[in-house]
């Protein structure tokens, strides 16, 4: 059976969106979300990605709740900058070294980094362990810096590593 599914989880959640974006239950449908189901997955298995393994599961819940309030923190202060009533602000470019080397630890730190209103992954040096980022607001680098290693890092470090 992995022959033909090698990621079954894939496969099925492939076809359910197949069937719930197509307007009907019609059998060219059907077939459409078999083949795409059956495809995808040999693509997956052809690109050889490694599987993922999550090692503190509840830090995963821990790492939501702090990148759900600081996106909504950030979302306030980038509108207080477009309303115009923090014309004080500076940005620039900041280089944060980590001690991060998980391939999808990395990821989702660009995820959370890019997602935040007012920051943005912009480069990865992977020789060297040093993300730059691009801050729209930036007071102090030190402080980003901290923000990036104690919220975010460490816990992906524990999750991932």
């Amino acid at each position: 059976m992995r022959a033909v599914l090698p990621h079954p989880l894939l496969s099925m959640g492939l076809f359910v969106a197949s069937v719930l974006l197509s307007d009907s239950l019609a059998p060219p449908s059907l077939a459409l979300g078999v083949v795409m189901a059956v495809a995808a997955p040999q693509v997956m298995r052809a690109m050889r990605i490694d599987p993922v393994s999550v090692r503190a599961p509840l830090a995963i819940i821990t790492l939501a709740g702090r990148v759900a309030a600081d996106i909504l923190r950030s979302n306030l202060a980038v509108a207080q900058i477009l309303a115009g009533r923090r014309a004080d602000r500076v940005s620039g470019f900041i280089h944060i070294p980590l001690d991060l080397k998980a391939r999808y630890g990395l990821a989702v730190l660009a995820i959370i980094i890019t997602s935040t209103p007012g920051t943005l992954w912009v480069e990865y040096d992977r020789a060297r362990g040093r993300l730059l980022m691009h801050v729209l607001d930036l007071v102090d680098k030190e402080t980003w810096v901290q923000i990036v290693k104690d919220r975010y890092e460490r816990l992906l470090m524990e999750i991932f590593e």
